[in-house]
């Protein structure tokens, strides 16, 4: 299997660092081929601009609308380098880890600049069904259906706090933005996240517990069973994109994008 490690933090010799390199030799030790994004030390910008899409400024009432301009670049091939060199890696990979700390309820601003730089209209979504003439391939299907997607993330809390009932609001929903807003939208199989907790207070044998997890999660991303979304277009959701009344009666809140 080919597996692209996209990798935020800024220090290599951290936590992160230490649980990248167990994993990516685990990987290769299974005989999976790995390529990598280490998006700190490849000095990443993550700031979408005009030179993304090989656009300059025209006159004072030339707007940049980031849409229409990244899905022109995509179709005519005027991407930045840095971004078609992201998007070749992503093509060629089956599976993809993307590793990062908790930072304020989501991933370092770098990481959510390769989201934004690389999953341009027309690439990652706004993808049409020639099938169905104006439905979107997206929730579930997509041009980057097929690939699966698996976070790994530390966070400083104490696990219980981020559990169902813990004060800092359930991982699994803390991460729904990128599970589900991010990856299910454009279409990847998106399987159950990896969570170090404790992070800023590891202790040896904590960490060996982390280590063997996460070498056990990234050598079976094959056969791990995904989240189990609803998708878009499979008839659960009305012509509004609204859940039917009939799935789920009664409930609310994100755990309803979850078929049973």
């Amino acid at each position: 299997m080919n597996v692209l490690w996209v990798f935020a933090h800024p220090e290599r010799r951290s936590l992160n660092g230490s649980l990248r390199d167990e994993g990516v030799r685990a990987l290769a030790d299974a005989g999976h081929d790995c390529r990598h994004s280490d998006l700190y030390a490849m000095g990443w910008k993550p700031t979408v601009d005009r030179d993304d899409f090989g656009e300059r400024p025209g006159p004072s009432d030339d707007r940049l609308i980031v849409t229409s301009a990244s899905r022109r670049a995509h179709r005519d091939g005027t991407l930045s380098p840095d971004i078609r060199a992201e998007q070749e890696k992503l093509d060629w990979a089956d599976a993809v880890v993307l590793q990062f700390p908790l930072w304020w309820y989501g991933m370092p601003a770098i990481l959510k600049g390769w989201f934004d730089r690389v999953f341009v209209k027309g690439y990652a979504y706004g993808v049409t069904d020639p099938g169905h003439p104006g439905r979107t391939l997206r929730y579930g299907q997509g041009l980057l259906a097929g690939k699966r997607a698996l976070v790994v993330v530390t966070a400083g809390s104490p696990e219980p706090a981020l559990g169902p009932r813990g004060i800092n609001g359930w991982l699994d929903h803390v991460l729904f933005p990128l599970l589900h807003g991010t990856l299910w939208y454009t279409g990847m199989t998106v399987l159950p996240p990896v969570a170090v907790y404790g992070a800023d207070r590891l202790p040896p044998r904590e960490y060996e517990e982390a280590a063997a997890l996460l070498r056990e999660r990234v050598t079976s991303i094959g056969d791990t069973e995904p989240l189990p979304f609803r998708f878009q277009n499979g008839g659960d959701y009305d012509d509004d994109l609204v859940l039917r009344p009939d799935l789920a009666p009664g409930a609310t809140g994100l755990g309803v994008h979850y078929a049973p």
